[in-house]
């Protein structure tokens, strides 16, 4: 399996931290400049591919190692090459009207900054090129470049201090380490691939199934075959996410002509990304831990395209796209199922938000904020709902009967709530008053 120990690093020194701000600077300047003759070339041949591959890499990659070390300069080119073919790739598939993964035109590999206005201070050292030792006092050392040894009277394997432990110090093959200085919290920050054995994979409890309904307001929608729904509300998460956005729109308003970042705003963007990363890992590991103590062993998404297709508005998809990154949590619920030995299936989840599921309409049928109404004398959650007609419609059967739904909502730290007597200090649960209407589910309002 392939995982991901993310840590803070601590120059021993001084001496040690200026030498590690000149390394990463020199990254930076080295990206730049790579990313420039692309650009270029890219401009002027009107957008065509294979005039990108031209820029001479070569020399600039001599130009830097004297201060990166060579391995060090090759990946940090390396990994601009990787950024120009994912736009590629991107662009492809916005041009592609039958591919929906793409929705907004994507933009060539930006910069990270200038000397003037302060770069985006980052790196990438290959796996052989550094060494981490797990232990009571952890260590990470890298490699650095002669002219960097030469000016500091250095060693030349510049040696860091790990804060904390890694989720996955067991493992058999490490990656390429991406390094770089985390301007929110003025903490240098590491992030380390490995391989793990699959042995440490769980294994499901049971053969039990579930379905989420992944949407804006509320995020994730869950209904298993044992009878049990969860819903995790995402409108405060959202409201914070847009007011950072206003900020940054409103501090870019501000700058001077030709200029389209600052510190501030850059700082402000990484704060928003860490906040929606932080509560899409924790809510995956969240559910996930609840669906494994049920004996869930698979679990039914919905695709993107259903998504455009049954919730789109411009605000909707500012939510989908930009706020919670539907793609990224996917890919990163895919891969938390992994570790509980749960398996993930893609399946069309359309008009689920629509149907009835005590009469079937589709057309009839009514939503307001979070209630679906139909003219039979249906009223309930549309988003529960949708989560338990998706979830019938891959089993092929009806759902047991539903207990209460469980409803999260995000405190900065934890998927939590105001508990009621004899339940999770996490969990809250839904009125008890409107649990039930005509015999169906919740249709409180989150």
């Amino acid at each position: 399996m392939k995982r991901t120990n993310t840590f803070a690093v601590r120059p021993l020194s001084e001496t040690g931290e200026q030498l590690l701000r000149d390394l990463l600077d020199a990254s930076a300047a080295l990206w730049n400049e790579v990313n420039y003759q692309r650009l270029m070339r890219y401009n002027d041949e009107d957008g065509f591919e294979g005039d990108v591959w031209d820029a001479d890499t070569g020399r600039l990659e001599g130009k830097y190692k004297g201060v990166l070390g060579a391995s060090t300069a090759q990946q940090v080119i390396r990994k601009n090459s990787e950024a120009w073919r994912g736009f590629f790739e991107s662009k492809k598939a916005c041009h592609d009207a039958s591919n929906a993964s793409v929705t907004e035109h994507p933009e060539p590999p930006g910069f990270r900054g200038n000397e003037d206005d302060g770069r985006q201070l980052k790196t990438v050292i290959r796996n052989t090129s550094y060494t981490v030792e797990w232990g009571d006092r952890s260590r990470l050392e890298i490699l650095v470049g002669s002219e960097l040894k030469d000016r500091y009277d250095h060693t030349g394997r510049l040696r860091l201090e790990i804060a904390g432990n890694p989720n996955w110090p067991d493992y058999e093959k490490q990656g390429r380490l991406d390094l770089w200085y985390d301007e929110t919290d003025s903490t240098f920050r590491a992030s380390q691939p490995v391989t793990v054995s699959d042995e440490t994979r769980a294994t499901p409890l049971a053969s039990e199934k579930a379905a989420l309904d992944i949407g804006a307001n509320n995020l994730v929608a869950c209904t298993t075959t044992t009878g049990e729904q969860y819903l995790y509300e995402g409108r405060e998460l959202f409201h914070r996410f847009r007011e950072t956005t206003r900020e940054i729109a409103r501090l870019q308003s501000k700058l001077p002509d030709g200029r389209y970042s600052s510190e501030h705003i850059r700082r402000l963007y990484h704060k928003r990304t860490r906040r929606r990363d932080h509560a899409q890992e924790a809510l995956c590991r969240d559910l996930l831990e609840q669906l494994y103590e049920e004996g869930v062993d698979t679990v039914y998404i919905g695709g993107l395209t259903d998504v455009l297709e049954t919730h789109w508005s411009v605000e909707t998809n500012a939510k989908t796209h930009n706020f919670w990154s539907f793609k990224k949590f996917t890919e990163r619920l895919a891969c938390t199922t992994e570790e509980y030995g749960i398996s993930v299936e893609v399946r069309s989840e359309a008009w689920t938000s629509q149907e009835c599921p005590q009469c079937g309409s589709t057309d009839r049928t009514t939503r307001h904020q979070d209630t679906l109404t139909c003219p039979c004398g249906f009223k309930g959650h549309a988003d529960l709902t949708a989560s338990e007609t998706f979830l019938e419609r891959q089993t092929e059967q009806s759902a047991r009967p539903m207990a209460r739904p469980v409803r999260f909502e995000w405190d900065d730290h934890n998927w939590s709530g105001i508990s009621h007597p004899h339940e999770s200090p996490k969990e809250q649960r839904t009125d008890p008053s409107t649990v039930h209407c005509n015999g169906n589910i919740v249709s409180s309002e989150s």
